[in-house]
């Protein structure tokens, strides 16, 4: 089974414009609410490629059961923790041209200790040898950056393969406890091995000094240019296919849905690789908040290239 965590989940509500003016009233041409949050975005990946998962994490008030009913009519089960307070809502702006956008996030409500500990014990009873378990996002008020610590240690611990997606002192703890892989972009995978990031050979190199953190698998996205992936020991590139792209918003998890979409198929990693970067280039292409079909998916799966790089 694949479950997926998404501890700070949103209520994401687009809105599109003809363009962006400033100190007037904009009128939307359309609107739309979809699930937020990182892991709900796996969730969502997953349910459009027809594989199974369960969606964990903290929801709250009329947002979060807005989310609950939205999940379960997208066939996703849910198995959340429900908490005081209101589960936020992020709002992001865009050209009906798409080629501008603008998203403000809410921080999230405040998650005591208890419902940590809830959820925390919620994992231990459900993991099971062989599961695969995505956590992803960032942190809501109240929960310390151990968290994602914790959870793999538990997880691995019980049998279980863990995805990271995450970025800051979040990532540098859960890193110590050895998760199966992680997938920061550039921007974090430099901030994270203190090398810079302008080629693939540049992300190789930082995914090894990463790779002394803890993680046994790292990849590392680099946008249009597809990702890279490192075990230590070899590294490939998968060259991202050209498209059309509309609203890149969602693009990097529906990759990481791909990813463990192939790795549930008992795929190796490097072709595990070339499903997220098909599914994270379909979602690119679509407009909205919309993840990418099976049979785009398929298409460009197909144009995807793989090819191995070099250690030094």
């Amino acid at each position: 089974m694949i479950y997926t965590v998404t501890l700070n989940p949103a209520v994401d509500r687009e809105l599109t414009i003809k363009e962006f003016a400033f100190d007037t009233v904009l009128r939307a041409s359309e609107a739309r609410v979809d699930c937020g949050g990182k892991g709900f975005n796996v969730s969502r990946m997953l349910a459009s490629l027809g594989a199974k998962s369960v969606a964990l994490g903290f929801a709250g008030g009329k947002a979060g059961q807005l989310l609950a009913e939205a999940l379960v009519e997208l066939d996703i089960e849910t198995a959340f923790t429900w908490i005081e307070g209101e589960t936020r809502t992020n709002v992001s702006i865009v050209t009906e041209q798409h080629d501008r956008y603008l998203k403000v996030n809410e921080s999230g409500p405040t998650v005591s200790a208890a419902d940590q500990r809830e959820l925390l014990a919620q994992i231990a009873q459900m993991v099971q040898p062989g599961d695969w378990w995505v956590l992803a996002g960032s942190l809501p008020p109240g929960v310390p950056h151990t968290i994602y610590a914790q959870m793999v240690a538990l997880i691995q611990a019980q049998g279980g393969q863990v995805l990271l997606d995450t970025s800051g002192p979040a990532l540098v703890d859960g890193c110590g406890e050895r998760p199966f892989l992680i997938k920061p972009n550039d921007s974090e995978a430099s901030s994270l091995s203190g090398l810079p990031i302008d080629t693939p050979e540049d992300a190789v190199a930082a995914a090894r000094q990463i790779q002394t953190l803890g993680p046994q698998n790292v990849v590392i996205s680099l946008g249009k240019a597809g990702a890279i992936f490192s075990d230590g020991n070899a590294a490939w590139l998968a060259e991202s296919p050209r498209i059309e792209e509309h609203n890149p918003i969602g693009a990097g998890d529906s990759m990481v849905g791909g990813l463990v979409y192939g790795l549930s198929q008992g795929l190796p990693v490097a072709e595990a690789l070339q499903w997220g970067i098909a599914c994270g280039a379909a979602t690119a292409s679509l407009p909205g908040t919309a993840v990418g079909t099976p049979g785009l998916v398929q298409t460009l799966l197909a144009q995807v290239k793989i090819k191995q790089l070099t250690i030094s």
